[in-house]
């Protein structure tokens, strides 16, 4: 340890030294817990995405309030998604068998109105990807990527003709490929944690969404 001590106050200054350094370390070590910091090989892509939704936030909102020309009815939806049963033939047909359709629509409307919060995951505050994981993890047991970009690698590809309940929607939001992540549930309609709205169904046909929509991946067959 160097010490620059004048008039024989080197204690004084060993102390201020040791204090700083300490500081230092705490500081390091509370960044490094952050969400914003993580050790994962997706840490990267995280950091990147992330930056791309606030640095564009006030551009997503305007356009999304702006352009979205299907605004959803949450109390309607909730209620005529939660009517219809697994066991009905028609909807069973359209789930794959790796999900419970009412266990994942409990799971689903239970965040509905939680606010959209860049880099959240509880519902106090969430963000698109972070949704898609919980849900996916409380429902079905199934662990997915933190991030858009890297949940657009799992699964399989599908077609927008043939999405089934529970596909993941991708938008490119922010100008250069997949930013933002839904579940796709039904009648052109998917979940997600909107930027300007929150929690919230919307619709592919709206405008905005049918736009920048690039692609669906089925995790689940």
């Amino acid at each position: 340890m160097y010490v620059v001590s004048m008039r024989g106050d080197s204690k004084v200054s060993t102390f201020s030294l040791i204090v700083s350094t300490f500081l230092g370390f705490y500081a390091i070590g509370c960044s490094s817990s952050s969400p914003r910091f993580r050790s994962s090989d997706e840490s990267t892509s995280v950091i990147i995405q992330e930056d791309d939704e606030f640095r564009f936030a006030s551009k997503i909102k305007e356009e999304e309030t702006s352009e979205d020309d299907r605004k959803i009815n949450l109390d309607n939806v909730k209620t005529r998604l939660l009517s219809r049963k697994s066991s009905s033939t028609r909807y069973k047909n359209l789930t794959p068998e790796g999900l419970n359709r009412d266990r994942f629509l409990l799971n689903v409307v239970s965040y509905l109105g939680v606010p959209y919060d860049f880099g959240g995951s509880t519902k106090e505050g969430i963000d698109c990807s972070a949704l898609t994981s919980k849900v996916y993890s409380t429902s079905a047991n199934l662990s997915l990527p933190r991030s858009t970009k890297n949940q657009y690698r799992v699964g399989s590809a599908v077609s927008k003709s043939n999405l089934q309940f529970g596909d993941l929607v991708f938008f490119n939001t922010v100008g250069h490929g997949p930013s933002h992540v839904g579940i796709y549930v039904e009648d052109d309609l998917f979940v997600h944690a909107s930027v300007s709205y929150g929690v919230t169904f919307s619709s592919l046909e709206s405008s905005y969404y049918k736009k920048r929509f690039v692609g669906a991946r089925r995790v689940v067959d």
